[in-house]
């Protein structure tokens, strides 16, 4: 096994406390090696890590890994700067029995990038300021053997903050435990954590991991307060926290009604859905950018069966071998290990959520790439959620008590309703839709001005609805962004015309009822049309915000509330359709793997030596360290997104066909229509229909 010790630049040495020649540390040399081997194979390849080297070797009680594809410094920094500030927070807490001055002896940090290819130059250039990377140093090949990743550790006292959009660099901090492993090849997230997992933490032997995703930033002790949970909790298998979304300096953010949007999914569903999960024991979903897992828990069976096996099955389930519902499945793999943890063989572990850890990550603000992320999402969770009541009987073959099987079996039955609703929300929506326009055509209401917007509206609908599904089946939504934001509009004016209609009629009917002159809250109880509206939207919104004042947390009602409502229907209709219509496709959304430059090569020499070339001299390493600097003390350049023109002429293709096939069935439709009358043009012209009679309005009925 190739493994080199390399030193740091004097440069960065002398900014440190290190060990005075000829004596050396931890901080005088950083050490690299040439991995050759699969994941799964790198403890038996006799492959280590320096905490086992040091005469007592250190054991660690909390690993974090940071897994990233392309992210630039900022983004970068973002994560790591909260990593640093946790360590930070736990060498201050000197009563700690676990941790303490020298807790960062404890604490490991990984980070894991995704092809070496794909990294950005600017974070390759931070992690070169922290100490952590050397160019020059890498091999391709150590004895014929192609090398799979490069390992790079070094204990860094560099601490990163972000200032006006520039990385900057503060030696003289902290110390923490730094791994950088650089894949030779893109292979995905779920490889970069069978490294983490399989090779690393087998080596390491964690107690506690936790997960992060490059870009999300952990609250300043959000890391400890995970790492509190599995403390107070010995069956605590995993846990989670609070992921909050990125709002901006003074929260200019919310301006995007996307953003906002997605900042009340966030809030509710950490004030409604992960709390009671937590309750039961079982959260259906740790979020892979922010959680944590007790090492034990997952590792598997002797027979080879465990979490981690199911876990590690959907990295080879995106060839031509795999079923696809099981490609699906494996595209929110994150759910899948979940439910293996808590229905593991003989054990009864929980998972937990932690409303004290939280952390803030990016979140879509272009329609194109919300569309692309949920289609993920929704089609990962809804075939995950369906594999999951499919095995519901393999919570029986655990250690769990009987009263907290009955409690899985409950919120199994919930999970279960949840499921049917949203199979069944476009049409839910549309019924919604109908009832109240149509019942806004009552003589007593907005008669034939609401005949008429009923009809308009629901050949919009219609129409709107149609264009979805031709979009989905067979545009991209990069190629289709003025076609997609038009569709938002007309989805946000129908809402509105919705929410009147709900107010309208609401207020119509308490108006029959009072026309006597005597107001009784039982009659108005009775009044049909205003149970059905009330209580429906008091069970919702109205709900919405007392558990919001109880959680002490109601801003986001005031903030983004609003916005949500009006997006409502374009989820239901825009991001639903696009998943379900696209569920063939089970990329995770990147490129195919780059040609990286070739690296020199290190072969065996009679003797037993190797020769390799590392930078050695003062002089070259100070000059090496000073260029990653300067990659990184001026902003970078706008990027500006290309399309390449094979993609324009690809998507003014499929542009014209979807506009084509619309015209064409919208003109076979208005033929149709026109000819049987079933357009409602025979409501408008004055013909009786079942909407003029009186009685057909549920307002009316109530008043007759």
């Amino acid at each position: 096994n190739l493994v080199l010790d390399c030193p740091i630049p004097p440069k960065l040495l002398n900014q440190i406390p290190h060990a005075q020649p000829p004596e050396r540390d931890e901080f005088t040399h950083m050490r690299y090696t040439a991995a050759t081997c699969d994941p799964g194979d790198f403890y038996a390849e006799r492959f280590t890590l320096r905490q086992k080297l040091f005469a007592k070797p250190r054991h660690t009680e909390l690993f974090i890994v940071v897994t990233m594809y392309n992210e630039d410094d900022i983004l970068f920094a973002r994560t790591m700067s909260g990593v640093f500030k946790n360590i930070e927070y736990m060498c201050s807490r000197k009563d700690s029995k676990t941790w303490g001055k020298d807790a960062w002896k404890k604490i490991v940090v990984c980070v894991v990038s995704d092809g070496r290819a794909k990294i950005n130059p600017r974070t390759r250039a931070v992690l070169a300021g922290l100490g952590v990377y050397q160019d020059g140093i890498a091999k391709q090949q150590v004895n014929g053997k192609d090398v799979t990743a490069h390992i790079y550790e070094y204990t860094t006292q560099v601490g990163i903050t972000i200032k006006k959009d520039l990385v900057e660099l503060r030696p003289k901090q902290q110390p923490v435990q730094m791994l950088f492993c650089l894949k030779e090849k893109n292979q995905k997230k779920i490889n970069s954590h069978r490294w983490f997992f399989q090779a690393f933490g087998k080596v390491l032997d964690p107690n506690i991991c936790v997960l992060i995703d490059a870009g999300t930033k952990p609250g300043k002790d959000s890391i400890y307060h995970l790492w509190k949970a599995f403390d107070l909790e010995p069956m605590c298998a995993g846990a989670c926290g609070e992921i909050k979304a990125m709002l901006g300096p003074g929260g200019k953010n919310l301006l995007n009604p996307l953003v906002a949007t997605q900042n009340f999914e966030y809030k509710i569903s950490n004030i409604l859905d992960k709390p009671l999960e937590s309750a039961f024991g079982f959260i259906s979903v740790l979020p892979g950018a922010f959680s944590a897992y007790r090492y034990v828990a997952l590792q598997n069976d002797k027979a080879g069966n465990g979490p981690l096996e199911k876990y590690f099955a959907g990295e080879k389930m995106h060839g031509s071998n795999a079923g696809i519902f099981t490609a699906n499945m494996y595209l929110a793999e994150d759910r899948i290990l979940c439910f293996e943890l808590v229905s593991k063989r003989n054990c009864h572990w929980i998972l937990q959520y932690v409303k004290s850890a939280t952390g803030e990550t990016d979140v879509p603000d272009q329609m194109a790439e919300l569309i692309l992320q949920r289609r993920r999402w929704l089609n990962g969770s809804f075939f995950a959620a369906v594999y999951a009541l499919a095995h519901f009987y393999q919570l029986f073959r655990s250690d769990h008590s009987f009263i907290r099987k009955i409690m899985f079996l409950i919120e199994f039955i919930y999970t279960t309703i949840n499921m049917i609703f949203a199979w069944f929300a476009i049409g839910n929506f549309y019924l919604v839709f109908h009832i109240l326009t149509t019942s806004l055509g009552s003589p007593t209401l907005l008669g034939t001005l609401g005949v008429f917007l009923g009809v308009v509206f629901e050949w919009l609908y219609l129409f709107t609805l149609l264009t979805c599904f031709v979009l989905a089946l067979g545009n991209r939504p990069q190629g289709s962004n003025v076609a997609y934001i038009s569709m938002v509009l007309f989805w946000g004016v129908l809402m509105c015309y919705l929410m009147f209609a709900s107010v309208f009629i609401t207020v119509k009917s308490i108006q029959s009822e009072l026309a006597d002159g005597i107001f009784n809250v039982a009659e108005i109880l009775k009044n049909q049309v205003f149970y059905t509206l009330i209580v429906s939207l008091a069970s919702t919104y109205v709900l919405w915000f007392v558990v919001s004042f109880l959680f002490f947390d109601p801003w986001h009602m005031f903030t983004s509330f609003i916005q949500y409502l009006i997006l409502v229907p374009t989820y239901i209709n825009v991001l639903n359709v696009y998943a379900f219509c696209n569920t063939h496709d089970i990329t995770w959304g990147t490129k195919g793997d780059d040609k990286p430059e070739k690296l020199p090569s290190a072969n065996l020499k009679p003797g037993g030596k190797i020769d390799v070339n590392i930078p050695t001299d003062d002089g070259d390493l100070n000059a090496q360290y000073e260029a990653e600097l300067n990659h990184i003390s001026h902003k970078a350049p706008e990027e500006k997104r290309e399309v390449s023109m094979s993609e324009k002429q690809d998507d003014y293709y499929r542009g014209f066909r979807s506009r084509v096939v619309l015209f064409w069935i919208i003109c076979n439709f208005g033929l149709v229509a026109v000819v049987l009358s079933t357009a409602g043009l025979s409501r408008i012209s004055g013909t009786k229909g079942p909407i003029d009679n009186p009685a057909s309005s549920p307002v009316d009925q109530r008043a007759t």
